[in-house]
């Protein structure tokens, strides 16, 4: 839970005082109750609401004890797991709470509802155990984060499944898996040189679910300098976990640079991209590609890259069928490492619902020197940015798990490799490997070929071959760049028929 989350530490100042103050503020609206009648339109209104005055600055204060604390001494804060909400009720879930410290310094409201009223989750540190007593601070602290639990992968064992936690980034697995990547409400700047903002899920309602019931519904409440938002997630854990998300958001500036359902995660290196990394493993990665299923019915294959330099990528589309970051290798030996288990990472797959209209799925790849940063970011940005003072509404669904929701009769990209040219050095070596439904009972005499294209240098020596090791097809073919500082690589594998794979899309560089 605690990789990569250098970034993951947001605004936090008390709900009560904040909406208390709006609604004292000249000719301002009553503000929406935090607690007392809840329903479906509760955070909308709050949100709405924040939305039409000026965002206030968190405060982040701290009791002395605990205002600088290290690692170490965060993690052994550890939540007594009888002290969960819902022990004990005969409910599937039951939810654990973070403490506030170390990087995560706001105070987040945490409200139960109960039969259409909320209340607020009472703090005190007897929940906690400390692993040093000078921690246990009598003061109402509060609360940091949450996380769900439910039986996921042993029946009658109540495992973390879920996280709520920094900014308003939260992260799931499937059934048998570990931690990877995370999501976000929202993003704003990500890849802009001046800078991003990271806005704070900054209120959690928790909606105590019916006996026997396998999914709990999640509101939360958006906020930042830039926009507010109400999200409404309902959770179904088990071997795909899926998560509906309804959101609403209102912008108080306008916002050129918004994403949409945004995922980050960490590519280090692999067989494509090993440049200026001595590892022992042949990879380390959350995720190894971005996949999208154009508006047009495209399925495209982005292998990702550590770059030398920032690179941003956008992929232009209308009413886009789905995007993700995807793990396609699943075998211990594609990553060879005991302790962090990338192939058993999420990939995570978001399907909008309804049209989402113009604008493109972008990619944001940053050089990372380690395994430490997460340094992949994807999203949707809409055509036209974000106007103030206005509601917008995204539904969306996301799938963690093994693989995309949804079978496909094309080739996929089972591997890309890159590599020198033995006797031309500034040439590269691409071999992409194809798997998949149109090689299953091929005659003897079948024959596919590769259509590639560059938008720089050349391609030449292409090679198309079986891989009966793998039950597929093997492509090769060698890039001379030229005087070129960049180029965007396409290929997709064919017969006389036409193409019979998703389409692989990379960027060079040098």
């Amino acid at each position: 839970m605690f990789r990569r989350d250098l970034v993951k530490a947001g605004a936090g100042v008390s709900l009560f005082s904040l909406l208390g103050g709006v609604a004292r503020a000249a000719d301002a609206p009553v503000a929406a109750s935090a607690v007392g009648s809840f329903d479906d339109s509760t955070v909308r209104q709050i949100a709405e609401h924040l939305s039409q005055h000026p965002y206030r600055a968190p405060d982040q204060t701290l009791p002395a004890a605990i205002d600088n604390l290290n690692f170490d001494q965060y993690r052994a804060i550890a939540y007594r797991p009888e002290q969960a909400l819902w022990h004990g009720q005969n409910l599937e879930f039951d939810v654990e709470f973070f403490p506030r410290g170390f990087l995560y310094r706001p105070r987040i409201e945490i409200y139960e509802v109960v039969d259409g009223k909320s209340a607020a989750v009472p703090y005190t540190p007897d929940l906690f155990t400390f692993g040093d007593p000078k921690l246990r601070v009598t003061d109402d602290v509060g609360f940091a984060g949450l996380r769900l639990r439910y039986a996921i992968n042993t029946p009658g064992v109540m495992e973390e499944f879920c996280v709520f936690l920094g900014a308003s980034y939260f992260r799931a697995v499937a059934k048998g898996q570990n931690y990877g990547l995370s999501a976000r409400g929202f993003a704003d700047g990500t890849g802009n040189p001046k800078g991003e903002e990271f806005a704070l899920f900054r209120a959690y309602w928790l909606e105590k679910p019916q006996p026997g019931v396998d999914s709990v519904v999640v509101h939360a409440l958006l906020d930042s300098p830039s926009v507010a938002g109400a999200f409404r997630f309902t959770i179904r854990p088990g071997d795909m976990t899926t998560f509906d998300v309804q959101s609403y958001l209102y912008p108080r500036t306008a916002i050129a640079e918004s994403g949409i359902a945004p995922l980050t995660g960490m590519f280090y290196f692999d067989a494509n991209d090993r440049n200026h990394v001595d590892d022992w493993r042949p990879a380390a990665h959350d995720s190894e590609a971005l996949s999208i299923w154009t508006g047009s019915d495209q399925q495209l294959w982005r292998p990702l890259r550590n770059p030398q330099d920032l690179q941003f990528s956008a992929f232009s589309d209308t009413s886009v069928r789905g995007f993700g970051l995807m793990q396609r290798k699943r075998a211990f030996a594609d990553f060879e490492d005991l302790a962090l288990n990338y192939e058993k990472r999420p990939s995570l797959w978001i399907e909008p619902i309804g049209d989402w209209g113009s604008g493109s799925v972008d990619l944001v790849e940053i050089p990372t020197p380690n395994e430490v940063n997460d340094n992949i970011v994807s999203f949707w940005r809409p055509k036209g940015g974000l106007a103030a003072g206005r509601e917008y509404a995204f539904t969306y669904r996301m799938y963690w798990g093994w693989d995309t929701p949804w079978p496909t009769k094309l080739a996929r990209v089972a591997a890309t490799r890159v590599g020198a040219v033995t006797d031309d050095k500034s040439a590269r070596f691409f071999d992409i490997d194809f798997t998949g439904a149109p090689f299953d009972n091929l005659p003897a005499d079948a024959k596919f070929h590769l259509v590639p294209n560059s938008s720089a240098g050349t391609i030449r020596n292409v090679v198309v071959e079986p891989n009966p090791n793998i039950h597929g097809w093997r492509t090769t073919f060698e890039f001379a760049p030229g005087d070129a500082k960049i180029a965007e690589l396409t290929c997709v594998l064919a017969n006389d028929a036409g193409p019979v794979s998703e389409q692989w899309t990379y960027r060079w560089t040098p």
